[in-house]
């Protein structure tokens, strides 16, 4: 397992962090492999309700792929395993988005390359002023893969991902603010604060309800819904003890404790 990538958890909330900020947080395959092993164990985790990824220095959240690692006819990163497993960048970041529990991108610095859809598969980001983002591949002759152009354009619309990838634009903090890359803009002594506070009221709501509407939405988003699932997972929130607490909680006038079922 990649020292560069961390799993930690505390109670109903994991954390992830990039721990390479010597090299900006960027991503070698080992260290992609490594994230997603974390996911698989977030995944079956079922006393985890959120996750948060984040990473260390004050510099850069995430600088991307190692650019390094890429070699010509493999753009995206993307490699089986040993385990035949598919392992790279695109993977990750559809894994990341798929996530079972809702994700905080907690996004310490700025954000290069890769790292910019990396956080875009988070539900919520939480930037730092004076963070910056840029993503140069029409600088390096790379066609970015159809996941991530699907979240710069389903997320932030086709004008504003045009600027990201047919104009390699570089956005300050305010402009990534005012374009809804980022959710939230603090300074960074209310940084952790902000993060912790978002984090205890993911973990305070209905865990089968979030994830849930969650998959739904995302399912929406991606125009491949299916009604009928969504509608079960409807049902599933019906007939749970979650629903039972939460409306007794409310007649109690008391903060509701949620199971999970």
């Amino acid at each position: 397992m990649s020292e560069h990538i961390l799993l930690t958890i505390d109670g109903p909330r994991a954390t992830i962090t990039l721990n390479n900020p010597a090299v900006h947080n960027r991503l070698a395959p080992a260290d992609i492999k490594a994230f997603i092993a974390h996911l698989d164990t977030i995944e079956t985790a079922t006393d985890v309700r959120l996750l948060v990824v984040t990473g260390a220095g004050e510099k850069t959240f995430c600088a991307g792929f190692d650019l390094g690692s890429l070699k010509p006819g493999a753009a995206s990163g993307n490699a089986d395993g040993s385990d035949g497993k598919r392992y790279g960048f695109e993977v990750l970041c559809d894994r990341l988005e798929a996530s079972r529990v809702p994700t905080i991108g907690a996004l310490n610095g700025s954000v290069y390359g890769g790292g910019t859809d990396l956080a875009l598969a988070c539900d919520f980001r939480i930037g730092i002023r004076g963070m910056r983002a840029f993503l140069p591949a029409g600088r390096l002759g790379l066609h970015y893969y159809p996941s991530g152009l699907r979240r710069f354009t389903e997320r932030l619309g086709p004008g504003v991902a045009k600027r990201f990838l047919l104009l390699a634009e570089e956005f300050d903090d305010a402009e990534l603010h005012r374009i809804g890359y980022v959710d939230w803009l603090v300074d960074r002594s209310a940084f952790a604060a902000k993060v912790d506070g978002l984090a205890a009221t993911i973990g305070g709501l209905a865990p089968l309800s979030l994830t849930g509407m969650k998959a739904s939405i995302n399912d929406i988003a991606c125009a491949v819904f299916d009604e009928d699932v969504i509608r079960q997972r409807i049902r599933t929130c019906a007939m749970s003890d979650d629903l039972v607490e939460g409306i007794a909680a409310v007649n109690d006038k008391r903060k509701p404790v949620f199971r999970g079922r």
